[in-house]
């Protein structure tokens, strides 16, 4: 599974860092997601579907083969 994240849709909720904090960040000057690893680790794919779905901008997709 890929992560891709729209930091222009981003509104800096923060409710990706807390659903999957290995994967997703905040910048610290004004709290838009950065991506740790576009690539999900082995076991945090369901943190990671949680983050896409609970996100308030729709910002997070998900590629899945």
């Amino acid at each position: 599974m890929k992560v891709i994240v729209d930091q222009d849709r981003c509104v800096g909720a923060g409710q990706c860092v807390l659903a999957a904090p290995e994967v997703f960040d905040q910048r610290d000057s004004d709290g838009i997601v950065v991506l740790l690893t576009e690539d999900v680790p082995a076991g945090s794919e369901e943190d990671v579907r949680e983050a896409a779905r609970i996100c308030p901008a729709l910002a997070i997709e998900l590629s899945e083969p």
